[in-house]
């Protein structure tokens, strides 16, 4: 027996498919331990699966690993990356740059294996999308992924329903999410679940690793349920494999998913945590620790490998899997090119359709129908006019779809233009999504739609945005263009009361790095906001809409509504610019510091009024343009007052030390909005105060 170390040797085994699986289990070993952290018994317990499915199933070119019509797999797991980082490395994925061209060099090479969890390397401690070719999507905390992958396998029905022919099926790929005990727990992954059971995604399969084996130790501590039975109440279709190690068992499983045609399947392997290593058979160490140095060495030798070997991948391995999913693969691929190449003559319109969206391009004249708004003092809600631009966009992007959680008729975003449909299972093409009270679970549907490259929103209160904190930071993480839309804004909500009154949840949304948070102040800042979301490739945008009416304001006595775009602009100027006092608001309280400011203009005190729509934007303008900071926020002025229905925290950074900031010290309380207002001192005579105030304290 060889005691090589490196990237090829001899191993005596005898079965190519046994030492492909141990090459998975030790590479994998290897990694956790030079990182000297990690999750080493997942991928072991789980390695045969992980050969069965991409060595004998997965319809997918290591090749060219963004082939539209590729299987996915998602490792909702993701604790167990190095199951994934193995088999992509094993199976030679290529990676591919930010311009969606192929690369010469591997997606995960050995020496990226070898930096597991370090800084910089394509290996970090949970998979991450954009970050190493082959990952479908980013997860890290447990059931994201699980719940991803429901809105991928959407996007694979809604593809087929569009695109697909009679004498050409460019869509019919299966989508595999790989799930642990954890995932299991989540409430994310049973809002999911329940969605796709209702939706029937028979190409939705979820391998559920039952190890029974969580960081605090055996999973009965608090976790007991019949997991399979309650699948089969969701509409499940369940199949249970009953040896882990048996190849043939685990592919007749999945084979049964593959025929299984009205419903998604969920196959449970019941595998053992850190398979072969002789001490740590269901122990809870190996799932958050390294096995340490001894433990290898006896583990290795249960396997029949060089106990001192390295990162090992032994002869035969690689040209077994380029002759498994790497022949399998390039074949499909390229009988797919040569349907699409047919589909192309045949229907341009729609292969032009297919290439605009996969590189998250618009349609020419996507913008040609949306409306402009005339000035008017009683005006509308911004959630009203946001549902005009809405439709009016989506008529000419065909990609464009989303729904609300079980309130569309309160956000304002059902397509209502002929054609729109409802997406259901009898009616896969319908634009309009029903995600139910299932806000958590519409997030990461919603940011999976989006690596499906369509464009994709999500609707529901300001207040339940806390219900889906992970799913908006993943969407930033993985630079998607996700779009949540947030109506009922502040306390306008009004006698709802507090539960219904988001107080802190815009400066929360503004905390995320990476993340746009857009509260337009009439109706057509709310056409700049959807003017700036759509061509979007890379970033996910939270549109914060009002539920009581704004008055759109005269845009011929005040700075256009283009200046959303700069995140912050002067909308009313003092006379010859020369103003006393700023006045800084967002959204519905921008009328409100108008109607001050004109209340000063009598008074012989002259002010600007900023509206301040994005923060986000603001902040990277003024990166780009250091000048324009200045111009709207004169350091000259420092009499400031900004004022908000919202918790105060960050406007600091715009009136300084010494200005003031009107806004929520508390959370609201059950009664009119007029009552509201002026109880919190949202009023002009508040305002007005405020500023002569901040001018008398200048002055002293």
């Amino acid at each position: 027996m060889a005691q090589q170390t490196g990237q090829s040797g001899s191993v005596a085994i005898a079965d190519i498919a046994q030492l492909a699986i141990n090459t998975i289990r030790t590479l994998s070993m290897d990694a956790v331990q030079a990182a000297n952290c990690g999750h080493p018994g997942a991928p072991m317990g789980m390695a045969p699966t992980a050969y069965v499915l991409w060595q004998r199933l997965l319809r997918y070119d290591p090749a060219d690993p963004i082939w539209p019509n590729r299987d996915r797999f998602v490792l909702s797991a993701g604790h167990a990356s190095m199951l994934l980082y193995s088999v992509l490395h094993l199976a030679g994925v290529k990676a591919v740059g930010n311009d969606y061209r192929l690369l010469p060099e591997p997606a995960v090479s050995l020496d990226e294996i070898k930096r597991f969890r370090q800084f910089g390397s394509k290996t970090p401690g949970h998979p991450e999308y954009r970050l190493t070719s082959g990952v479908e999507t980013t997860t890290g905390p447990l059931g994201q992924g699980a719940a991803n992958s429901v809105g991928i396998a959407m996007a694979a029905r809604w593809l087929a329903e569009h695109y697909n022919r009679p004498e050409a099926t460019l869509f019919d790929y299966n989508v595999y999410a790989l799930c642990g005990d954890g995932c299991m727990m989540e409430g994310i992954s049973s809002e999911a679940a329940s969605l796709a059971g209702h939706l029937k995604l028979s190409n939705l399969c979820w391998i559920y690793d039952s190890n029974r084996i969580t960081i605090e130790g055996k999973t009965s501590l608090a976790f007991d349920e019949d997991t399979g039975s309650r699948f089969e109440a969701y509409g499940w279709n369940v199949i249970k494999v009953g040896d882990a190690n048996n190849l043939d068992e685990i592919e007749q499983a999945l084979r049964g998913f593959q025929k299984t045609a009205d419903r998604p399947t969920l196959v449970i392997v019941p595998s053992h945590i850190a398979w072969g290593a002789p001490h740590l058979q269901d122990s809870h160490k190996a799932h958050g620790e390294p096995l340490g140095e001894e433990e290898i060495k006896l583990t290795k030798r249960a396997y029949g490998w060089p106990e001192d070997a390295k990162f090992l991948v032994p002869d035969g391995v690689y040209q077994h899997f380029q002759e498994g999913i790497g022949r399998r693969g390039g074949k499909l691929r390229k009988a797919w090119q040569t349907t699409f190449a047919k589909y192309k003559a045949e229907h341009p319109d729609l292969a032009g359709q297919i290439d605009q969206m996969q590189h998250r391009e618009l349609p020419p004249g996507w913008d040609k129908d949306i409306p402009s708004f005339p000035a008017d003092p009683k005006g509308k809600a911004t959630r009203d006019s946001s549902g005009q631009v809405l439709n009016a966009i989506a008529k000419n992007v065909p990609w464009l779809i989303g729904g609300a959680a079980d309130l569309a008729p309160s956000t304002k975003t059902l397509l209502t233009f002929d054609g729109a449909g409802q997406f259901q299972a009898a009616s896969y093409g319908g634009r309009n999504l029903h995600f139910g009270v299932r806000e958590h679970a519409m997030g990461a549907i919603v940011n999976g739609l989006a690596v499906s490259k369509l464009r994709a929103y999500g609707a529901t209160f300001l207040v339940f945005s806390d219900y889906m904190r992970n799913t908006l930071r993943l969407a930033a993480i993985m630079e998607i263009p996700s779009i949540f839309i947030y109506t009922h804004d502040s306390i306008g909500v009004g006698e709802d009361g507090p539960t219904h009154q988001p107080i802190e949840h815009i400066p929360s949304l503004r905390a995320i790095p990476g993340f746009v948070t857009l509260r337009p102040c009439d109706a057509n800042e709310v056409v700049e906001a959807w003017k700036f979301i759509m061509p979007q490739r890379h970033q996910p945008v939270a549109l914060v809409l009002t539920r009581q009416a704004l008055p759109t304001l005269d845009r011929s006595k005040y700075a256009l509504a283009e200046g959303l775009q700069r995140g912050a602009y002067v909308l009313a100027e003092a006379p010859g610019g020369k103003p006393a006092a700023i006045l800084l608001a967002t959204g519905s309280e921008v009328s409100l510091v108008i109607a001050a400011h004109e209340q000063l203009a009598t008074e012989g005190i002259p002010t600007r009024v900023v509206s301040l729509p994005s923060f986000e934007l603001f902040e990277h303008y003024c990166r780009k343009h250091p000048e324009y900071r200045e111009s709207v926020l004169p350091s000259s002025v420092t009499a400031r007052v900004a004022v908000e229905m919202a918790a105060t925290f960050g406007w600091d950074r715009y009136v300084g030390f010494s200005g003031q900031v009107i806004g929520m010290h508390s959370f609201g309380a059950s009664s009119p909005l007029k009552d509201l207002q002026k109880h919190f001192g949202f009023t002009v005579e508040a305002v007005v105060a405020a500023i002569k105030a901040q001018i008398a304290a200048t002055k002293s």
